[in-house]
């Protein structure tokens, strides 16, 4: 903004660096009272997204009746979880997430030794392949197992008795074993995520110090190897044991049948398999999990605080790769065999259970195209499809852009309240997708009629956007991190504004990582349903919500139909986002 020397003395009567100084201080105004409306606005929305639920779960504990009706405030609630079944519940919880996370996380390590550090064939596609499972919706592999692994007509245990003549069936998912090893199938590529870049970050020659002290390999790889990697390993495991104590669909769909409860199948029966719904109850018991994850989180902090892991210096290195010789095949194996058995089994049976007139009777004259019929000609599946399209295109896209500011404010500004709203932004973290999915089903009752979001496609999406925050704020986060603070201070002393300069210098550097979260942030909306579940009306159904129904009726059939076109869409689009990650980000 300029002001002439003509205009102002002619405005004003005052000299014209007096005038100047007056045009800079309203506009200095002007620019912090914008700042100031526009921090409120984004507390604002945080609060809805985060906070309110919250609030709304704390209320809903203390409520006698459900939501949307005149009660009292009792704890009774939290009276009603001092059951013994309750405790067995508390303890498969516990006892199920370590059981997944120990093996998941050797495995992982193995995974990620093998494709980081070792001269493995193929390692670039190989990575690929093996955290493919982390990008499939876990309710499709959940289907796939349960007619894979069914205990009267699953096709493993067909093919295991037509092998060997006998009548016993060796595989039952509907077991906590089956409920273990769903869930390792997405424990591992989750974890092998986190682990593999440590491998490569880590220094060689402290590796090799060791050795020529010497030490094995073995005992170097336990002794300097692991005990670098604390930090990811920790970390790794405590945020998988957390994702195992919020899981829903592995519990839903093998442990319900075998009379397995854990705390989010007890949250969802407590609303929807009970008469009267039990809503007290149920949010109690969500406040009971924000509590365990809590202290997880504070364990975490304790293990690592005042310990150094420092393994990248000024030196330049390159990660030490291991000859394996003639042992590279096994490990390329071993890749393989991960792959095959938690992505082509499971497709595979959705692709042969779509073909086939009924479900564990594979006779060539039960072969038909009418189960494809039925699910192109059904009302509901299109409905759900175009729901899930425009939640997953409207919310990807609100995320993205509500993370990529958050992340601006706490990575490029110095303004107060910025810790308030990266905290804000991060506390759906902690909040698995049932008790989010609870808090909100309290929070859009109670709101004034006025705002009609209650029942609505618009309750999923806030409840998308909330979840996927978390996710958006970090990618966004290391991308401004990677970027110099002088390329905008140049920007603005040549005179653009803080608009232009964000436009055409901050998002143009970063759109790249802000695509490849809003793939990520697709991918989780496409897979989401322990809130969905909650949250749908007649109208609003995903297709998460129309695959379980189907399931629930008995049509495995077309579950396979649907699920065999999902899976489909999500290694589209993760051939889609590795090609643009290839070409942008120079990874993989």
């Amino acid at each position: 903004m300029t002001v002439s020397a003509d205009d102002s003395l002619h405005d004003s009567g005052r000299p014209a660096p007096t005038a100047r100084l007056f045009a800079a201080l309203r506009l200095l105004r002007a620019t912090a009272a914008g700042r100031i409306v526009g921090l409120a606005l984004l507390v604002a929305v945080l609060a809805l997204l985060s906070v309110y639920p919250l609030s709304m779960l704390l209320y809903g504990s203390l409520h006698s009746t459900p939501p949307g009706m005149a009660g009292t405030f009792n704890l009774d609630g939290y009276r009603d979880i001092l059951t013994r079944e309750n405790s067995i519940t508390l303890v498969n919880t516990v006892g199920i997430s370590l059981a997944k996370t120990v093996p998941s996380l050797a495995l992982a390590v193995l995974l990620a030794w093998i494709l980081a550090r070792t001269d493995t064939p193929c390692r670039g596609a190989l990575e690929v392949l093996v955290t493919l499972p982390f990008f499939i919706p876990p309710i499709l592999t959940a289907m796939a197992w349960g007619m894979l692994g069914n205990p009267q007509v699953g096709l493993l245990n067909q093919l295991y008795q037509a092998i060997t003549g006998s009548s016993a069936a060796p595989i039952n998912v509907y077991s906590y074993g089956g409920v273990v090893w769903h869930m390792m199938q997405y424990s591992v590529p989750f974890l092998f995520l986190l682990i593999v870049d440590a491998f490569r970050a880590m220094d060689p020659s402290l590796e090799e110090a060791a050795r020529m002290c010497g030490a094995s390999r073995l005992r170097t790889f336990r002794t300097i190897t692991l005990q670098l990697m604390l930090p990811a390993l920790t970390g790794g495991a405590i945020l998988s044991f957390i994702r195992g104590i919020e899981n829903f669909e592995s519990p839903l769909f093998f442990g319900a049948p075998a009379g397995i409860h854990v705390i989010t199948t007890d949250i969802y029966d407590s609303i929807n398999q009970r008469s009267p719904p039990q809503y007290q109850y149920a949010t109690a018991v969500s406040f009971v999990i924000m509590a365990l994850l809590f202290l997880i989180v504070l364990v975490q902090w304790r293990l690592l605080r005042g310990r150094s892991f420092a393994t990248v210096s000024g030196k330049g290195y390159s990660p030490g790769i291991v000859r394996l010789g003639p042992w590279r095949w096994v490990t390329f194996a071993v890749c393989m065999l991960f792959f095959i058995v938690t992505v082509v089994l499971p497709v595979g049976q959705l692709l042969i259970g779509s073909f086939f007139k009924f479900f564990g009777f594979y006779q060539w004259d039960m072969l038909t195209f009418e189960h494809y019929e039925a699910v192109f000609g059904s009302s509901e599946f299109w409905r759900g499809f175009g729901n899930t399209m425009l939640l997953g295109l409207i919310g990807a896209s609100a995320t993205m852009v509500l993370g990529g500011l958050v992340a601006y404010i706490s990575v490029r500004t110095k303004w107060r309240g910025r810790s308030l709203i990266d905290a804000m932004a991060w506390l759906p973290w902690m909040m698995p997708g049932i008790v989010l999915g609870v808090g909100f089903l309290w929070g859009f009752a109670l709101l004034p009629r006025a705002i009609p979001i209650y029942g609505t496609i618009w309750a999923l999406l806030l409840a998308y956007i909330s979840l996927g925050t978390p996710l958006s704020v970090r990618v966004m986060s290391s991308a401004y991190a990677q970027l110099s603070f002088d390329i905008e201070e140049c920007s603005r002393v040549h005179g653009a504004s803080w608009l232009t300069t964000m436009w055409r210098i901050v998002i143009a550097l970063s759109w790249p990582s802000f695509v490849v979260g809003w793939v990520l942030v697709f991918f989780g909306i496409m897979r989401e349903l322990s809130a969905s579940v909650l949250l749908y009306s007649i109208g609003s159904e995903v297709l998460s919500v129309v695959l379980l129904k189907l399931w629930v009726n008995g049509n495995a059939e077309q579950v396979s139909v649907i699920g065999l076109m999902m899976m489909v869409m999500v290694i589209l689009f993760r051939w889609v986002q590795l090609g643009f990650t290839r070409r942008h980000l120079g990874t993989l």
